[in-house]
């Protein structure tokens, strides 16, 4: 069912997952179909496999687990994306197939990380990559935690070659705002964009005309409620919800790619539905006890508005 998904349903909250481990660093299924139940019991949209998942510290048995546990725990009750991005692109289109094949609805793919690339042979990655596939692909810009930006023209012609059904785009470069504008002018309003700030520039993105979200879970019960009063025009509600979700995300930026690691799982166990909060290592940066406790205060104040 799920690759076989409408397009147009390829939008809304989509929620990134959180991999728990066991103590014997291999994965924790019982609590990641905790964690995706939970997500569709708040009426997500689907769930995502991407860099908060930790994927480039896993091996590709480990990937491909993870990529296999989640689709077969959504069932086709939702939308699945897995990641796909890889250092070569061999490695990137084994992972796309893997995910075709166990009936993920879309991949999504972050250029190579260790080799800096030219407009021309970022184009030709992401082009073998959808070429490879039925399924959509998105294309993903994480040079918010690791690479570089991907160059507006590199979106513009894989959108010309393949269409706005088969291609979409998750950009995560700085200035977010303006440079989601730029694509969708320079697209002509085509381009179907998602946003993956993590919640922190959500309302902006959504005036701009974003299709989607990829939040993490560990907020998602906010991130919902606050894209449903976005749907609705609900200013008031806006600005309540985005204010410590905002602030949330602040905190989590501090510390890059780690930093929403730490937090967000620090959160998922506050919550219950993480029985620890264990990441493969190495990490730069760690959850102190006094940026827990500004955690702690502002999430209570997000709680306090659901």
């Amino acid at each position: 069912m799920s690759s076989k998904i409408n397009e147009k349903r390829l939008s809304g909250v989509l929620a990134v997952l959180q991999t728990p481990f066991k103590d014997s660093g291999s994965i924790d299924h019982a609590t990641l179909e905790h964690e995706i139940q939970w997500a569709l019991e708040l009426a997500a949209d689907g769930v995502v496999i991407a860099m908060v998942s930790e994927i480039l510290r896993l091996d590709s048995a480990a990937r491909r687990e993870l990529a296999e546990a989640v689709v077969a725990t959504v069932d086709g009750r939702a939308i699945t994306v897995i990641s796909a991005g890889a250092e070569s692109i061999d490695q990137a289109l084994s992972y796309a197939s893997h995910a075709e094949r166990i009936d993920a609805s879309a991949v999504m793919a972050i250029p190579p990380v260790a080799t800096t690339l030219g407009s021309r042979a970022t184009l030709e990655y992401f082009s073998v990559i959808a070429e490879s596939i039925s399924i959509p692909l998105i294309v993903q810009d994480a040079s918010g935690y690791v690479g570089q930006a991907i160059d507006l023209s590199v979106y513009l012609q894989l959108l010309e070659r393949f269409g706005p059904h088969r291609i979409y785009f998750k950009p995560e470069a700085s200035p977010l705002g303006p440079n989601l504008t730029r694509l969708r002018d320079a697209s002509r309003g085509e381009a179907r964009i998602f946003e993956g700030s993590g919640g922190i520039h959500l309302v902006d993105c959504y005036r701009r005309g974003i299709v989607g979200t990829m939040p993490g879970t560990d907020l998602l019960d906010g991130i919902i409620a606050l894209w449903q009063a976005l749907e609705r025009g609900d200013e008031d509600r806006i600005y309540q919800l985005s204010l410590p979700i905002s602030g949330l995300v602040a905190l989590q930026l501090q510390g890059g790619l780690d930093g929403f690691l730490g937090i967000e799982k620090y959160l998922l166990k506050k919550r219950g539905i993480f029985i620890n909060t264990l990441q493969r290592q190495p990490v730069a940066w760690e959850l102190d006890e006094e940026t827990a406790q500004e955690v702690d205060r502002l999430f209570s104040r997000m709680m306090a508005l659901l």
